[in-house]
């Protein structure tokens, strides 16, 4: 029975990422277990259960999933942005969460005091993507940071100096339960839907404030560009300025980055990069309420595949 989504350390975060990597460059020659193992560094049998844990199939039900897609969108007749992520496999129209996500600005009085008389609670722990850095104020969650090994000091000290005069506390059982209210979500719609919004409070300037929220409202729903972002704060001909704002980004995941693709549908600028950007969108776009339906998948990989090669 499938309890909930396998949070990970960086290490074996970054075998499933390196897998989902070569998956996505060599699906069309079907590649075997063993294969998709060492592309992991792990033998076949510890390989298959990291994975199933984490994607909640196996690396061949998922190799299926993405042969699907990519035939798919080759046979589409109108490209677009969204056929172009299926052709790579890496998202589908497949909701990034079910939580409802508010979000807030920080207040000008707030900003100016920089924190004075606020307490931060901060805490670093482990999510589907490696480890993170999640802060909260009394109002929100205010930051959400994928963090690499040895750069654990760093990133709080980042986090105290965009706050110079709050108080930090650092607590872990915060943040763990935080992340599990973010992540498992992406398994319990119905717990999700009745659960109380979840509620992001950030600072920004108006303009990254607009992107930002422009973001939950077309990201949250998948792949999108820079260029139909910017159409969506009413600013078409400020692509790179949207690209800026989407960086600066203080909430990972939630405020949905990751789902910004260059027009072409290629990845690209992702501030926690390439391979977590990868794994991110293929993880979300797994159809975690079908899973009955993965045998069937699995029987039709091969004539799903026969027809890209056609259409390519």
């Amino acid at each position: 029975m499938d309890t909930g989504p396998a949070f990970l350390d960086s290490r074996d975060f970054g075998r499933i990422a390196r897998a989902i990597r070569f998956i996505d460059a060599n699906f069309r020659a079907q590649p075997r277990l063993a294969a998709i193992a060492a592309s992991a560094h792990l033998s076949e049998f510890h390989f298959n259960r990291l994975f199933r844990r984490w994607a909640g199939v196996t690396p061949r039900q998922y190799l299926a999933y993405v042969t699907a897609r990519a035939a798919r969108a080759a046979l589409a007749s109108t490209p677009s942005v969204l056929e172009a992520a299926y052709c790579v496999g890496l998202s589908g129209p497949s909701r990034l969460h079910d939580l409802m996500v508010t979000l807030e600005a920080v207040t000008p009085g707030e900003l100016k005091a920089r924190g004075r008389g606020m307490q931060i609670t901060y805490g670093i722990t482990d999510t589907p993507f490696g480890r993170a850095l999640l802060a909260s104020t009394p109002r929100g969650l205010c930051h959400l940071a994928f963090i690499e090994p040895g750069t654990e000091r760093a990133c709080v000290a980042a986090l105290a100096a965009s706050w110079p005069q709050a108080r930090l506390r650092r607590d872990e059982d915060a943040a763990a339960a935080v992340a599990g209210r973010v992540w498992g979500s992406s398994r319990g719609a119905a717990c999700a839907r009745a659960a109380p919004p979840l509620k992001l409070a950030v600072k920004g300037t108006n303009f990254q404030l607009k992107v930002w929220q422009a973001l939950l409202e077309l990201g949250s729903a998948g792949p999108t560009t820079y260029a139909a972002l910017a159409r969506a704060v009413g600013s078409p001909g400020a692509a790179r300025a949207v690209g800026r704002a989407v960086g600066a980004n203080p909430v990972a995941w939630l405020i949905p980055c990751h789902n910004v693709l260059r027009q072409d549908g290629a990845l690209g600028g992702y501030h926690w990069g390439e391979d977590r950007q990868r794994a991110m969108l293929a993880w979300q776009a797994l159809p975690w309420s079908s899973r009955g339906r993965w045998r069937e998948r699995e029987r039709h990989a091969a004539g799903a595949l026969e027809r890209l090669q056609q259409a390519t």
